[in-house]
């Protein structure tokens, strides 16, 4: 039979499992096949894992014809396996694996450390709406454990409901999107800047060198927490500042701290093929500049006003609130030809809320309580480059990118 003409499997044609366990080396994978070939096989399908050293290996494959040949090839299998001191476990049956269910989404699970009482929870809340746990796969071990679940036989929407709950109840972080070709494609990406793509509150920088931050301060965590109306404690924050000298914005600029991971994060996506962009409620004369350092393709932000070399205590332009952030993600979206569907938004505060809504996947990254519920998931250690996990980008990938690249922050 020739290669364009492989035998047809059904449900109801005898076909074989065989595993392979033992101490992983290199010519196991070829020396299995080499063995089966002898046997005129079709391949099915193959699963193969490497843990600590120690492979499994299965392949499903058809059952040979003739006489006797079953046999035949389960000692050959089995002698095969002996001689490289691995053990063989070969399982008669019909057909292939069985229909995954309607309904995929691909599970992420964050933890810092991911105990084994967090995976069972995990694993039963996704059992108990239904879902199917098909692979499960680890994409990091450190600076988090992150592992991917494959699920099926549920829809996304629910699970990530189910999920979220259970997340929260046991402290880990967990994201759920839909499965498809989309998992991986181009994508946008906009954060917030204050306290998510940077440690600090630039208007409390600012506020400091006015002397008085702890005012500043207090108002701040308020409007983030939802409290108060932002537009409205941004203007009576930014009052305070009335006669600021203008060289203090190049102070500010030089104070600013990133958050750890976020080089990492921007310059793996960027490699990745990714557009990367901020919204901020803080002021340009600092998102400018992180623009130009970061190399990111889009950046907004409200203008504090200068005149004579001055801060007036007002912001000029239009205003990046809540409702604004939304909008800016939109546009972002619009010029760099990526839907919706495919945005990721990562905030921290209560004016990334809608946001946060309105991208594909919103992300709460340390974020305020009223953030973390509305959120699609929240991410709560940190480090900005565990968002790579959630898109699916392993830590393989992230090194690959730091070694062409030299270390970052």
């Amino acid at each position: 039979m020739s290669a364009s003409q492989p035998r047809q499997t059904t449900d109801a044609a005898p076909t074989l499992l065989v595993k392979i366990f033992g101490k992983d080396r290199p010519g196991i994978t070829a020396g299995l096949f080499e063995t089966l070939a002898a046997y005129s096989l079709d391949v099915i399908d193959i699963e193969q894992v490497v843990t600590r050293g120690r492979i499994v290996l299965c392949a499903l494959v058809t059952s040979p014809g003739g006489d006797g040949a079953e046999g035949a090839l389960r000692a050959t299998v089995h002698s095969w396996a002996e001689s490289l001191k691995l053990q063989a476990e070969i399982i008669s049956g019909t057909g292939d694996n069985r229909p995954r269910g309607s309904g995929r989404s691909h599970v992420t699970v964050l933890g810092h450390p991911l105990s084994a009482e967090s995976t069972a929870a995990i694993a039963a809340r996704i059992t108990s709406t239904g879902g199917n746990i098909d692979r499960i796969f680890r994409l990091a071990k450190y600076p988090v454990t992150a592992v991917e679940f494959a699920v099926s036989g549920t829809e996304t929407e629910p699970l990530r409901t189910a999920l979220a709950t259970e997340a929260a109840e046991i402290g880990v972080d967990v994201a759920v999107v839909s499965a498809g070709l989309h998992h991986r494609a181009q994508r946008l990406i906009v954060m917030d800047v204050d306290s998510t793509l940077i440690q600090d509150e630039v208007i409390e920088l600012f506020a400091a060198h006015a002397g008085c931050e702890e005012q500043v301060a207090e108002v701040t965590a308020r409007a983030m927490a939802g409290e108060l109306d932002f537009e409205q404690s941004l203007h009576a924050r930014v009052a305070l500042l009335a006669g600021l000298d203008a060289s203090v914005v190049d102070k500010v600029r030089t104070e600013v701290r990133l958050t750890p991971g976020a080089r990492t994060l921007i310059r793996t996506l960027k490699r990745l093929g990714y557009q990367v962009g901020v919204v901020s409620g803080g002021f340009t004369q600092v998102t400018d500049a992180l623009k130009d350092q970061l190399g990111l393709d889009f950046a907004s932000a409200n203008t504090l006003e200068i005149v004579d070399g001055k801060l007036t205590g007002r912001v000029v332009g239009e205003i990046v609130d809540r409702a604004g952030k939304a909008r800016l993600l939109r546009r972002f979206a619009a010029e760099a030809g990526v839907p919706l569907s495919q945005t990721v938004a990562i905030g921290d505060g209560a004016n990334d809320l809608d946001m946060l809504n309105a991208a594909g996947l919103g992300v709460a990254f340390n974020a305020k309580p009223v953030v973390r519920r509305a959120a699609d998931t929240a991410v709560n250690v940190p480090f900005l480059d565990t968002v790579l996990y959630l898109l699916g980008i392993t830590r393989e990938e992230v090194e690959e990118v730091e070694g062409a690249e030299g270390p970052s922050v």
